[in-house]
């Protein structure tokens, strides 16, 4: 067995080598030339606002389980195809009226947990108060004031 995979296991190690040897010889040889704006906080070209610890939605991450449960999915069904095709051929001990059954049932139960989702609201991403309060906002003049270095803002409410 370990002849068999020998291949694999010196690429791997290969690979690593050769990866933490690069990054050693440029953090060792690189050039350091820090300014002002090379050590400021970088998001993706704009100006940093706000605290960088600041809390975000629950529905951010209820969105990425939901990415991640149907791309596992996808994962899931690529290998049961192979076996699905080769099983039709002939080419199986499996019987293929047993990987469709099979298939069904995991097909039905993502079925069910997306159903189940999207009626727990998993799946809007601005709720109802959120949509209120876009409104509301939209029918509100804003107005900012400067006085010296303080900046202040007042908004009027239309009727």
């Amino acid at each position: 067995m370990l002849e068999a995979h020998l291949p694999l296991f010196l690429m791997v190690i290969l690979a690593t080598g050769l990866g933490a040897g690069l990054l050693t010889i440029s953090n060792f040889l690189g050039p350091r030339r820090p300014t002002k704006i090379k050590l400021e906080v970088f998001e993706c070209g704009n100006p940093p606002t706000g605290p960088a610890r600041e809390r975000f939605n629950v529905k951010f991450y209820l969105v990425a389980i939901l990415f991640l449960v149907f791309d596992i999915e996808a994962v899931f069904i690529y290998p049961w195809a192979v076996t699905f095709g080769d099983a039709v051929r002939g080419k199986s001990s499996m019987a293929p009226a047993a990987l469709a059954g099979a298939m069904l049932v995991f097909a039905g139960l993502l079925v069910v947990s997306l159903v189940y989702e999207w009626r727990k609201g998993a799946l809007e991403w601005a709720g109802r108060e959120s949509e209120d309060n876009v409104e509301e906002a939209a029918h509100a003049t804003v107005t900012t004031v400067r006085a010296g270095d303080h900046k202040s803002t007042i908004s009027h409410h239309a009727a």
